[in-house]
């Protein structure tokens, strides 16, 4: 099904959305704006997926095991020093 629609671009999108047709690469402008509202979609539902992910790891985060910033700071520089021994770098 298909429903008509009026709207507006600017000039250059106009411009740029026509020299997609004149080259061939689309049949017309209404495919140009049906395959970049498409993508426009896909881009959106990527980000709803990704945002619920990452919200799930950070309450994971929240509810796993934590440490005191004191332990934290200790732990990085152990790291630290061990990194500078491997590669020999004078504090």
């Amino acid at each position: 099904m298909s429903v008509k629609s009026s709207i507006s671009l600017t000039d250059q999108q106009d411009a740029f959305a026509r020299s997609l047709v004149e080259s061939g690469r689309y049949s017309s402008m209404s495919s140009v704006l049906q395959q970049g509202l498409e993508l426009l979609r896909q881009k959106t539902e990527t980000e709803t997926v990704e945002t619920a992910a990452l919200g799930e790891l950070v309450q994971r985060r929240l509810n796993g095991p934590m440490i005191s910033a004191t332990e934290m700071e200790s732990r990085v520089a152990a790291m630290i020093e061990r990194k500078r021994r491997v590669v020999r770098v004078d504090s």
